[in-house]
């Protein structure tokens, strides 16, 4: 009795790994088969619950709590109803080839640090999430005796069907009619919904490339303007450009402050990273492992503690994103007069009592672009009933196209607002 009661079990597990999870933008979300549950129970997944796919966005937009979890997860759900739409079209797709494009589009972001870019502008030197999403996935492909081999492939570009890896990274890719749509349901901005289903149900594939049916043009065209007003109203949002850059320079200035010898409470992980200069020369496997334990509660608890910390830099810039009480920012599509930044500069350290360079923590200038498409780069085509193929941009008679597809560049400066 007691083996039987095993096996059941056993049996009851295995099933169990079939689950179906509750999504409020798509509905039933299904897991298709162990190795994907697998993946998601792992700790490296896992730890996207607590990473904010919107960063600080949620100081503008209350409801933009939704994580990096949520959004892998959704892609996924999209990746199995691409491979559905290819397969009625008659696009051959092996078993081995669909599992490895849900793993690649499941661990797409898991490299993602806490409140996903800060920490690439500040504690981590010249390695960006792409490369540490590539790190995450070799190191559990050796967990998992070698299963990630052939996502790690189409992930990286080097397998030989080039679609595939289209659906993963390209300009109308899984990852981006996911997060347009599940940004857009989390910050209420109606601008960036999207049509994803019909945008898939729409796509071929020919000459090893993905293809947009002629009849889903529309769709496209919807889908391009959503990209583009996203950018300007949530993604570039004035000040959500302050509280990341205040992040930011919160992270230099710790930084500055343990090189010169100053201890500051930090969690063993956020330690680690301040005292340690950290590039892609040095990122090792026991550099990975620390990196995985770092989240946002680690960025949010360390401020809480500085914002009490002595100094002023520190402290200041810990309250402001803390309390929510940010730096004023001036937007123009011509750069800032030379003289500008250093007359506010002289400004603040009158005013506060503090040293030119420290006052350049609060002032600063930088610049912001949107393009909304790269016509020179892994096209959106369109394919006529006459089987002609013609890039997005030619095809359309939308004129603002055309505009999208020229990047557009802004200036900024950043400064405190008048002492009370």
């Amino acid at each position: 009795m007691y083996i039987c009661f095993c096996k059941s079990k056993v049996n009851l597990k295995k099933r169990n790994k079939l689950k179906i999870l509750n999504d409020p933008i798509y509905g039933f979300i299904t897991i298709p088969n162990e190795l994907i549950f697998d993946l998601i129970e792992h700790k490296y997944f896992q730890r996207l619950r607590r990473i904010s796919q919107m960063g600080l966005s949620y100081l503008v937009y209350p409801g933009a709590h939704h994580t990096r979890f949520h959004h892998a997860l959704g892609c996924m759900h999209l990746m199995q109803k691409a491979v559905r739409v290819l397969r009625f079209k008659e696009v051959n797709i092996s078993e081995e080839e669909e599992e490895a494009l849900y793993v690649a589009i499941l661990l797409h972001d898991i490299g993602h640090g806490p409140f996903s870019h800060a920490m690439e502008h500040s504690i981590v030197n010249e390695v960006n999430h792409e490369s540490i999403s590539l790190m995450f996935m070799e190191e559990i492909n050796e967990e998992f005796n070698g299963s990630l081999t052939l996502a790690i492939q189409i992930f990286k570009g080097k397998y030989d069907r080039k679609f595939l890896h289209q659906l993963i990274s390209g300009q109308l890719d899984m990852d981006r009619l996911d997060y347009l749509k599940r940004d857009s349901f989390y910050t209420g901005v109606s601008e960036g919904n999207i049509n994803s289903e019909r945008l898939i149900t729409m796509l071929t594939v020919v000459n090893d490339e993905l293809v947009i049916e002629e009849k889903g043009i529309y769709s496209v065209e919807k889908f391009l303007l959503a990209r583009r007003l996203m950018y300007w109203q949530v993604y570039l949002h004035k000040t959500s450009l302050v509280a990341e850059n205040l992040l930011i320079r919160v992270l230099q200035r710790a930084k500055e402050l343990v090189d010169s010898g100053i201890k500051l409470p930090a969690s063993k992980a956020l330690a680690f990273f301040l005292e340690n200069k950290i590039t892609s020369a040095n990122f090792t496997p026991s550099v990975l492992e620390t990196f995985s334990k770092l989240d946002d509660y680690d960025i949010v608890l360390a401020m809480k503690e500085w914002a009490n910390f002595d100094d002023f830099v520190l402290s200041k810039l810990s309250s402001m994103i803390i309390h929510r009480d940010l730096l004023k920012i001036k937007i123009k599509k011509k750069p800032f007069s030379d003289g500008k930044k250093e007359k506010l500069i002289n400004k603040y350290s009158d005013q506060y009592k503090i040293s030119a360079e420290a006052s350049r923590y609060f002032v600063f200038e930088g610049t912001i672009s949107n393009q909304a498409y790269h016509q020179n780069k892994q096209n959106i085509n369109i394919l006529y009933k006459s089987n002609k193929i013609v890039d997005i941009v030619k095809a359309t008679d939308e004129y603002n196209l055309e505009a999208l597809s020229k990047p557009v560049t802004k200036y900024f400066m950043c400064y405190p607002k008048h002492k009370h």
